[in-house]
């Protein structure tokens, strides 16, 4: 799965930058949440929390910082699947200037999840089959 399997481009804020117009670190973290929320969103494992309880949690996150980001402008955020284990699946996040040049990577682990029983679930075959699609489409949110 090496292929990135979405893309998301979001709108550097005034707000998310020092004074030498830099992003703040904690906006990289805000960038690769938006991703992922999205990614999961297109995988099918939000659909029916509020009926279920059932989601995803994320058990860890990481950013490796590359070079500086910069106002104003946009930051893209590619996102495949890295791994798939029995309850839970890694994200990677490659975060991109308007130059298409890597300025962070970021990884995630995520666990299904049972809020009910505050246990994690085996992932279904419905989860198994979207995190394992090449790419997907706008159509599929």
């Amino acid at each position: 799965m090496n292929e990135f399997q979405t893309t998301l481009e979001l709108r550097i804020d005034w707000s998310e930058v020092d004074i030498f117009r830099h992003v703040n670190n904690v906006a990289f973290f805000k960038y690769i949440q938006a991703a992922r929320v999205r990614y999961n969103d297109l995988v099918g494992v939000s659909e029916g929390f509020l009926e279920t309880g059932i989601a995803f949690m994320v058990a860890e996150s990481s950013c490796t910082f590359k070079k500086p980001l910069n106002f104003p402008g946009y930051v893209n955020i590619a996102t495949r699947c890295e791994w798939i284990k029995n309850t839970s699946f890694g994200l990677h996040h490659s975060l991109m200037d308007v130059n298409d040049e890597v300025v962070a990577e970021g990884h995630d682990v995520i666990v299904y999840y049972d809020f009910n029983q505050n246990t994690k679930l085996p992932l279904t075959d419905y989860i198994l089959h979207r995190l394992k699609m090449i790419k997907f489409q706008e159509e599929d949110l």
